[in-house]
């Protein structure tokens, strides 16, 4: 038996083969592992952004989330891997000893503190899971709320709007796992749009058991208004579902927005943060801020999946935010540094491409993308991704972004790419020339 395994830049086969003159094995995976183990566009992602940095040399990556290595913050490592070293026991605490699955109880304290002094929030300790990065919070958040029900029933995530972070596309272990509405679009600019979320479409039925949106969006920069979230806060309280929010790059920190937004937080929302994009993304650090049933059972799967959760992050965080020095280092540092980065991509994007075709950048409105869309695009968004691959400039292709619509056929999806602005500028400045010429080719032919 052979099966394919392929993400969107690899085709891997099943290892039925000899090996060595051993003798020929037949695996064959489960359903669920062949759910989670034939390959997805996240890990051809992660794939792409693990070999780039590893092998160096003139590749540009412009595809994955890596945050950029920013001076100041670096420093701040620096000196709290000094404090650690220097306190007598700290370093072997962290390094030697096992946390409760559900979090470091400091690191906990600290988080519920900060949330309740900063925001006046009504959460404690019992609001509260760490998990081993945002992306297996959600993991467990998908699979605790949708999927198969005990009577039978299979219940979906609602994504209201998409482009929607590829990182969630594979991970329901029943499959069609998402629901997704098309956006509406506005043009905000001579080269600018907006997607909005259109509500005249949103219908929450009852298969639906619970509706996410990430703010800001990822892949797109898009940061759902406070009165888009009220109004999803509502819908979801009518139907007595939650509203997960994933604030990966979002308040109180990262604070990656470049515009206004509330951080809002209620019993019926799941809130979830990292420490990644703040400046930590090996420490694998991700925080969920749920009703004490919703976070109980996140620490339950911890333990199961995992027995404890990585220290090292919450190591290193917990005086930041004990102090509310987090909070400055969020917005007196890291939010300045990618609205520079931002508008110097756009700048370059403006003279690259010239008028010499049509295109429209998503209003930047935080994370640490550009989302270009490029309309009547005469090739698809996989084939422009082979193109720019094949010289060395590393993006995503738009169509994987696009998960849950039952209409699989929009054209759009074929039109669009996201490419990251985080890297050095010799390294953005000279992708986004090459994706100028490779579209202008493209139009050409």
């Amino acid at each position: 038996m052979m099966i394919g395994i392929s993400g969107f830049g690899v085709h891997y086969e099943h290892p039925n083969r000899l090996v060595n003159g051993s003798t020929p094995m037949d695996f064959e995976f489960s359903k669920l592992g062949l759910e989670l183990g034939s390959g997805s566009g996240i890990g051809e992602l992660m794939k792409d952004l693990g070999e780039a940095l590893a092998a160096g040399g003139d590749i540009r990556m412009l595809g994955g989330g890596q945050p950029a290595h920013i001076p100041e913050v670096n420093a701040i490592w620096r000196r709290r891997m000094e404090e650690i070293t220097e306190e007598p026991g700290a370093l072997e605490r962290m390094l030697a000893n096992y946390d409760p699955p559900q979090g470091n109880p400091r690191f906990i304290e600290a988080l519920s503190t900060l949330f309740r002094r900063e925001f006046g929030w009504k959460v404690g300790s019992e609001n509260f899971a760490v998990t081993p990065g945002g992306q297996t919070a959600f993991f467990f958040l998908f699979n605790l709320l949708g999927g198969e029900m005990p009577d039978g029933r299979r219940k979906k995530i609602l994504l209201p709007l998409v482009p929607e972070y590829i990182g969630y596309a594979n991970q329901g272990t029943c499959g069609d796992m998402f629901r997704a509405v098309p956006p509406k679009i506005e043009k905000t600019g001579e080269h600018e749009f907006k997607y909005r979320v259109d509500f005249d479409k949103l219908e929450v039925t009852e298969d639906i058991a619970a509706i996410c949106v990430s703010r800001p969006t990822n892949p797109t920069g898009n940061v759902l208004t406070d009165g888009e979230i009220a109004r999803l806060s509502d819908l979801a309280k009518a139907h007595g579902i939650p509203l997960i929010i994933d604030n990966a790059y979002g308040a109180p920190f990262p604070n990656v927005i470049f515009t206004e937004a509330t951080p809002v937080w209620d019993e019926h929302i799941i809130l979830t943060l990292s420490l990644s994009k703040i400046g930590l993304p090996g420490t694998r650090t991700g925080i969920v801020v749920a009703h004490p049933k919703v976070a109980g059972a996140v620490a339950s799967m911890s333990s199961v999946v995992g027995l404890s959760n990585p220290n090292i992050g919450q190591v290193i965080a917990r005086p930041l935010i004990e102090s509310g020095e987090i909070l400055k280092i969020s917005n007196e540092t890291v939010k300045p540094f990618y609205v520079e980065k931002s508008r110097m991509a756009r700048e370059w994007v403006a003279e690259s491409f010239g008028d010499s075709f049509e295109y429209y950048i998503h209003r930047s409105e935080g994370a640490l993308f550009l989302w270009l869309w490029f309309p009547g695009l005469p090739i698809s968004a996989r084939e422009l991704y082979e193109r720019l691959k094949a010289r060395g400039v590393l993006i995503v292709p738009g169509n994987y972004f696009f998960f849950g619509l039952e209409d699989e056929s929009w054209r759009h999806r074929q039109e669009c790419l996201r490419m990251t602005f985080t890297m050095d500028e010799d390294a953005v400045k000279g992708g986004i020339r090459i994706i100028g010429e490779e579209v202008r080719k493209a139009w050409a032919e």
